[in-house]
């Protein structure tokens, strides 16, 4: 099967525990999130409706009526300098991997945000051994911009942050002119 017959839609409530399934295994398995416990379908129904609620988009990936996966974007930080700058997240299920799906879902992901008004986009990539992950941004244009050495313990090792950016629309190029995303 090819991420052709999928479909990128905006997410649903109804999403949560296909969401809470997808991250649960990254969370659980993986080194591309910190975290440690895998939330359950009501944490990211929370999560996933505080997103939805600033007017950011929340995606998902589906083929078959079946969640392959998701990519959303968050403010980087939640001061007001920062209201241009937006982080994105992205996760796949394990037997979607290597069909396109993540650089299709980050794609749509960058348009939405470009169309919100958003000038830039930061990709913070768990764990510098995240092939799949830093490949993905590389493809859509992101650049590297630094390592966070040592900056989680997980799976009784050390893991670095990789910072990967990308500039969106007019980017630094002009002033901002206040139409920054919710």
């Amino acid at each position: 099967m090819t991420s052709e017959i999928a479909s990128i839609r905006a997410s649903t409530a109804a999403d949560a525990p296909s969401l809470a399934r997808i991250y649960g295994w990254h969370v659980l398995n993986g080194t591309g999130t910190f975290e440690t416990d895998a939330p359950d379908a009501t944490e990211m129904a929370s999560r996933r409706e505080a997103i939805v609620a600033k007017g950011l988009p929340w995606l998902v990936a589906e083929r078959d009526g079946e969640v392959l996966g998701f990519a959303y974007a968050n403010h980087f930080r939640p001061r007001g300098a920062y209201r241009f700058c937006l982080e994105d997240s992205i996760y796949l299920a394990p037997e979607a991997a290597g069909q396109g799906l993540g650089t299709r879902l980050l794609r749509e992901l960058i348009d939405q945000c470009t169309a919100l008004g958003a000038r830039q986009m930061l990709a913070v990539i768990g764990d510098s051994a995240n092939a799949g992950s830093i490949g993905v941004h590389r493809r859509l244009g992101f650049e590297h911009t630094g390592v966070m050495k040592a900056a989680g313990w997980k799976f009784d090792a050390w893991r670095d942050v990789v910072i990967m950016q990308l500039a969106l629309g007019e980017g630094d190029r002009t002033p901002a002119r206040d139409k920054a995303p919710a």
